[in-house]
């Protein structure tokens, strides 16, 4: 394990990273593939959780004709349908994992409960979160932060379409600057959309640094967890 920068990682992916080239739906081969590197960073030691969102299948918050609560509900049943994906593709990779959902659904995952979730983890079972926090309102963004401290990760890994944090959105704006640290405090003030307020408040509060990095490469998930510079460092530090 010295050649590690992180014991226990919570793993933020995005219903569109398991879309691949698509826009919607599953690549199932290329979630395959992210199970491979997921199962590297297993062997080496590494306590991986993960969170995933829905984007691939729903996204309520663009549906202004629904009840808000009810499509929220919805899209945490995205999740938990990303989530047996995941396990899936980890289990033909060789890897121990458990699906636990903040929604009751005996049939097809455990319901969440911290204790057994370290638990889990200290087995080495990777370890996915379903159904968002469980309620309304909330971003798998701000569940994310939520697990991560529950489960005392050491980081969460943000993988995302663009290698990092910059300045403006790059795709818009070709003089934006990547940034290789910012403080949780210039996310809010700039807002930069990374992330929403909630999640970024909640690990300013509990000290959990976030990593974004690209994930267009999944390999790029174990060069995150050997510490390589590929991305940006959310923190509380200053410069």
């Amino acid at each position: 394990m010295a050649d590690i920068a992180y014991r226990r990682i919570l793993l933020k992916l995005s219903g569109e990273a398991l879309a691949g080239s698509g826009k919607s739906g599953i690549d199932f081969d290329y979630v395959l593939k992210i199970g491979s590197y997921i199962k590297e960073c297993v062997d080496k030691g590494v306590q991986v959780a993960i969170v995933v969102g829905g984007g691939n299948y729903w996204r309520g918050r663009s549906n202004q004709q629904m009840d808000r609560t009810r499509a929220d509900y919805i899209g945490m049943l995205a999740t938990t349908m990303n989530a047996l994906t995941v396990q899936d593709a980890l289990i033909q990779n060789g890897v121990e994992c458990r699906v636990m959902s903040a929604i009751e659904m005996r049939q097809i995952a455990e319901p969440f409960i911290r204790n057994r979730a370290i638990s889990h983890l200290q087995k080495g079972y990777v370890v996915i979160f379903a159904s968002g926090t469980g309620n309304p309102y909330f971003s798998t963004d701000t569940c994310a932060a939520l697990r991560a401290a529950e489960v005392n990760a050491d980081v969460i890994f943000k993988a995302t379409n663009v290698d990092g944090v910059y300045t403006a959105d790059p795709k818009k704006d070709p003089n934006a600057k990547k940034l290789h640290h910012i403080r949780y405090i210039d996310i809010l003030k700039d807002e930069l959309g990374v992330m929403d307020s909630a999640a970024a408040a909640l690990c300013n509060e509990n000290n959990i640094p976030i990593y974004v990095f690209d994930m267009s490469d999944p390999a790029n998930i174990v060069r995150a967890v050997l510490g390589e510079d590929i991305g940006t460092t959310i923190d509380s530090k200053g410069e």
